[in-house]
């Protein structure tokens, strides 16, 4: 089979060509980065994990009619996703202090937010991500005020889905960013989410025992990163509860 065109590699993931035009092949890669790539490592698994999870939670979107970029998995480390323009803004939504939140506003972490708060942050790793304003944004061309309420609306649906997804599990999705792109059919625009939601992009904890299960293990070295996403995968049921004395359960192809 001949080597696909490479369309763009991140920190993550790797984009190519799709079989089809206006679609894309999304690689899941086992790079670990944090701190804005200043600390990394490889992390054997991450990426089938990543995958997996991925499709779960889009697939979840999708049946709650969500709009998102995914069509299908292909295997253990590609998906298939429709080609979309990206606009340059990380959406985070928060809701319990923790990470730069802390920092900025001097709150400890673990404090819950009065209501899910939404941030935007400047795609540019050069900067570090720095967060902007939506009068930023409008000024600046990135979206218009239009493309801002529709991101609000999109970043909120999926918090509302992934927070009682994760709370039925026992976790707390205590914040998360998204990235979202732009799609055309014909002259219509419409916004769906795209990248990926993974435990790359979201901080959760056990409710219980306020174990860390995303890249915070990684981050402050906490333990392993792949046990951590391995549990959240279990306890979704997208891999089974493995037999006694096998540490890493198989993924279910």
């Amino acid at each position: 089979m001949a080597r696909r065109k490479k369309v763009y590699e991140g920190k993550a993931k790797i984009l190519y060509e799709g079989p089809e035009p206006g679609t894309l092949v999304q690689y899941f890669k086992d790079d670990a980065t944090a701190f804005n790539a200043e600390k990394r490592a490889t992390i054997d698994g991450k990426g089938v994990l990543n995958n997996r999870l991925s499709e779960f939670f889009m697939n979840g979107l999708t049946a709650i009619g969500v709009p998102n970029h995914f069509i299908k998995r292909i295997n253990m480390r590609e998906q298939l996703i429709r080609a979309v323009e990206i606009i340059p803004l990380e959406v985070v939504v928060r809701n319990v202090a923790a990470g730069s939140i802390c920092q900025r506003l001097g709150l400890e972490e673990g404090t819950p937010m009065p209501r899910p708060i939404v941030e935007f942050y400047f795609k540019n790793d050069a900067l570090g991500d720095p967060i902007v304003s939506e009068e930023h944004i409008i000024a600046f061309g990135w979206a218009n005020q239009q493309d801002l309420d529709d991101m609000v609306s999109l970043a909120l649906r999926v918090n509302d889905f992934m927070s009682g997804l994760m709370l039925g599990v026992g976790i707390k999705l205590v914040d998360f960013k998204i990235e979202i792109g732009r799609t055309w059919d014909g002259d219509f625009m419409r916004l769906i989410v795209a990248d990926e939601i993974s435990p790359d992009s979201c901080r959760l904890w056990d409710i219980e025992t306020g174990r860390k299960l995303d890249k915070d293990v990684f981050r402050r070295d906490l333990g392993d990163l792949a046990d951590a996403y391995t549990e959240v995968a279990r306890r979704l049921g997208v891999m089974p509860q493995g037999p006694s004395g096998v540490s890493k359960p198989t993924l279910i192809n």
